[in-house]
Formats: C-alpha cells, structure tokens, sequence
C-alpha cells in the first residue's frame, strides 16, 4: 500500500496549506481527500505535488507491505 503520511509533515514544513495546494497547481478539493484517505493517485497529480512542494517523490509517499 501507497500512504502519504509524508506529504502532510513536509507541507508542515514548507509551510503550504492545501488551499495553497489548490491554488498553486490546480489540485481540487476531492483529490486532497483522496490523498488523506490513501486512495490511488495519478502520476500527473504526483508530479504536481512534487513540483508544488520542490522534493522528490519518496518524500511525500511510502510503501508499506500488506500485512
């Protein structure tokens, strides 16, 4: 499984709100809370945070085996 229990600590960081997310590349509201739910996520919408948030991929996602 693919969580993102990152991507909120380094928004922390960065200080950047999800309005701020929105705003700045056009993530909407339903794709937030797919992100918070660890729903599937596009690697457009990924490339995007990643863009947004200037890191890399495996510093706002984390693969966790099934158990």
């Amino acid at each position: 499984m693919i969580i993102f229990d990152k991507l909120w600590v380094i928004m922390k960081e960065k200080n950047v709100s999800t309005y701020q997310l929105r705003e700045k590349c056009g993530i909407d509201s339903k794709t937030i809370r797919r992100l918070r739910a660890n729903d599937n996520m596009e690697t457009k919408t990924l490339n995007k945070l990643c863009t947004a948030l200037d890191c890399k991929l495996e510093d706002i996602a984390e693969y966790i085996p099934d158990e």
